[in-house]
């Protein structure tokens, strides 16, 4: 069983993760870099241990700190959090090579999924549709402009081995192939140290639709689906579920497909199968193997705790949980909280937050890990907060998430508040006319 857990992570997952261990009577390492050393997950945790500077690359992601810090810790296990080494797999093969208890999938899986030419290969494999495009990276431009001629433009260039939208360019027209192919490839070197790329059919107004499941290895569950379609260049910022433009056909189809492929892969842990929805269709996009940002929302229409069941999973090789057991209730929305300035291209806002007030009341939660006096550092991802709102339908998901905003008072840096209050007021997203491209040719950031 086990007894003390270090997380590998920082800000708000990693208060997550902490709050889920006191209620499971297990203790927790916290983690920091130096410029970490006041922050919240260091002060809630039962331990911590700085393993670094500022940066990422000499912290969160320098494995030998962290192997360092779990042996003089004395912790059986290590939960990885969402980004960083989540989904590494010479960290997850570490672990595994000495018998070290990761709170995730195997090694094995994490690096075939997280290759998007070897997923999309292991999906179409598993039964699940997949999208138009080339099954291999592509060797030269000849080769590219044969598959885009046969697809039919417009074309997505991929990074194989990345996401987020790093390494990714859409092209219209066959006379500018080969210079986006040439910078897709550039970045992917320069984010993933990795050139290869591949291209797929380019969808000009898909929604992006995922699903949420558990499973031990040999009984798989699902939490539903959510809708992640409000984007602004592949970044999510606000999720909902269940998603509000599918059928019960529709919902109860790729819920039972998503099950059905993941019970053929010995999958343990959570995970998510992501899919563009685009003309009553879906089409597979890519399988994430650790816990999302979005999956508070799955947790308020399930009553599920994912990192719990995590954690049971992990200790036990057990899930015990059935399908039948998971009651549906209500709509969920989730805002992600940024330290941006969003009239200005959504400029990173560093610094001290000066005053703080974090709203509360009926089907209001949010996960954070700031407060008043706190720094915000430039050294990592923008996001400081999720709101996730909780009722009985949509409507009153977006009232609640509408009268919540309004209670949320950060000061001192630029956030996102308001972008949010002005997107969940937009006509477009009150009548569910939005698409994954609307936000970026939206009224709203003109």
């Amino acid at each position: 069983m086990i007894k003390k857990i270090l997380i590998a992570n920082r800000g708000e997952i990693a208060v997550r993760v902490i709050r889920a261990c006191k209620e499971l009577n297990i203790k927790s390492v916290a983690v920091y870099s130096s410029a970490d050393k006041d922050a919240m997950h260091v002060q809630l945790a039962d331990e911590s241990i700085c393993i670094g500077p500022s940066k990422a690359t000499d912290s969160y992601l320098n494995i030998p700190s962290l192997l360092s810090a779990y042996e003089l810790t004395g912790a059986d296990s290590i939960h990885p959090g969402y980004g960083f080494l989540s989904e590494n797999y010479e960290f997850a093969k570490i672990l595994e090579d000495h018998k070290i208890n990761f709170i995730g999938p195997s090694a094995n899986l994490i690096k075939k999924m997280g290759d998007k030419i070897e997923a999309k290969k292991i999906a179409k494999d598993l039964g699940l549709p997949t999208i138009k495009g080339s099954d291999k990276g592509i060797i030269d431009i000849k080769e590219a402009e044969a598959i885009a001629e046969k697809i039919g433009y417009p074309v997505l260039i991929k990074a194989s081995g990345g996401g987020g939208g790093k390494g990714m360019k859409i092209v219209f027209e066959s006379k500018d192939l080969e210079k986006n192919v040439i910078e897709a490839r550039s970045e992917a070197k320069k984010f993933f140290n990795n050139d290869e790329v591949f291209i797929e059919k380019f969808f000009q107004n898909p929604r992006h639709i995922e699903v949420q499941i558990l499973s031990d290895g040999k009984k798989v569950i699902h939490l539903g689906e959510r809708d992640c379609t409000v984007q602004r260049r592949y970044q999510k910022l606000i999720e909902e579920s269940p998603s509000p433009v599918l059928s019960d056909k529709e919902r109860e189809g790729l819920l039972e497909t998503s099950v059905n492929s993941i019970s053929k892969l010995g999958y343990k842990g959570a995970g998510t199968l992501e899919f563009i929805y685009e003309n009553g269709e879906f089409y597979f996009l890519e399988m994430n193997t650790r816990l999302q940002v979005e999956h508070p929302v799955s947790e308020a229409v399930s009553g599920v705790d994912l990192v719990k069941r995590q954690i049971e999973i992990a200790s036990s090789n057990n899930l015990d949980l059935e399908q039948s057991s998971i009651n549906f209730n209500g709509h969920a929305i989730e805002c992600r909280i940024n330290a941006e300035n969003f009239k200005k291209n959504f400029q990173p806002s560093a610094g001290t937050i000066s005053s703080c007030h974090i709203p509360s009341g009926p089907g209001t939660r949010v996960d954070s890990a700031i407060y008043q006096g706190c720094k915000v550092q430039p050294f990592y991802d923008s996001m400081i907060a999720k709101l996730i709102s909780h009722g009985r339908d949509r409507k009153s998901a977006i009232s609640r998430s509408l009268r919540a905003l309004d209670e949320f008072v950060i000061s001192g840096i630029n956030t996102t508040i308001d972008l949010h209050q002005e997107i969940l007021r937009h006509k477009d997203f009150l009548t569910l006319n939005y698409n994954v491209n609307w936000l970026t040719k939206s009224d709203i950031l003109k």
